[in-house]
């Protein structure tokens, strides 16, 4: 009775590890689908959020049939990633490459920055200039944590 009493109470402690372990991982990632928007309505893509031990967070963008800016109407010049912060601040985290070394023959594009901030918004909007300081009304792509 004793070898039965051991070996569930080590079946029992494997299942809970194991259930700690999955909460764990799915608190410090998540992957969203960005919504699509009528300004390219083919384009596809999902953002990652993952948060490290210092309380950074990885932003990672992996996008599909997005059209050249220079295509758009009004043709624009770049595309800019935006994060708006818990703290309702909207951060420009970068352009995403729009010349045809950037934007493969497929049209796809990925993106990956470290922010301190949490964001609870991830968006991409279409712009006139790369040093664009706040966004544009042209959103392409978003997506709420």
């Amino acid at each position: 009775m004793k070898n039965l009493f051991g070996s569930l109470k080590s079946r029992i402690l494997i299942f809970s590890v194991l259930c700690c372990i999955m909460v764990v991982a799915s608190s410090c990632s998540k992957k969203i689908a960005f919504q699509n928007s009528t300004i390219v309505p083919a384009a596809r893509g999902t953002v990652q959020i993952k948060s490290d031990k210092n309380n950074n967070y990885d932003i990672s963008i992996a996008l599909s049939d997005l059209a050249e800016v220079d295509r758009l109407t009004p043709p624009k010049q770049t595309y800019i990633v935006w994060m708006l912060t818990d703290e309702r601040i909207t951060k420009n985290i970068g352009q995403l490459n729009s010349s045809k070394s950037g934007l493969s023959n497929k049209l796809k594009a990925s993106f990956n920055t470290v922010s301190a901030f949490k964001p609870i918004k991830i968006f991409i909007t279409a712009e006139g200039a790369s040093d664009a300081t706040y966004p544009s009304q042209m959103v392409v792509l978003s997506a709420d944590m």
